[in-house]
């Protein structure tokens, strides 16, 4: 079992930055495939970003490239998202989510098996 725990949440002006947090529980936490995704109001949710075990490896949706970063700490079980250059487009609730069977494709919301519970991001114009 694999609990996550997202943080960073907020209200923040167009054009603004963000960081979020997710910190996840267990051992094994290297060994998972690591993304975050997003929902808005009355849409369904979408991809945002992925990384890989080791954190070598990412890939963004692309309408956040160039302005999302993620990254992941092994040593203290989290995962990041730097967002910059915030558009109220990007108003949504951010999961992060963990692929632990490495299943794909890792764009997927499907191939991933333990959720957080969410953190509302809200950008103003």
């Amino acid at each position: 079992q694999v609990q996550l725990v997202e943080s960073g949440g907020g209200l923040v002006q167009a054009g603004g930055s963000l960081t979020l947090s997710c910190a996840a529980s267990g051992r094994t936490f290297s060994n998972y495939l690591m993304a975050w995704f997003r929902q808005a109001p009355g849409k369904e949710r979408e991809f945002v970003a992925h990384i890989s075990r080791n954190g070598g490896t990412t890939y963004y949706a692309d309408s956040v490239k160039g302005r999302f970063t993620i990254s992941r700490d092994n040593a203290k079980n989290t995962v990041y998202l730097q967002m910059n250059s915030l558009k109220p487009e990007d108003t949504a609730v951010y999961y992060c989510a963990a692929n632990t069977k490495l299943r794909v494709p890792a764009t997927a919301a499907g191939t991933y098996d333990y959720w957080g519970q969410g953190t509302q991001i809200t950008v103003s114009s």
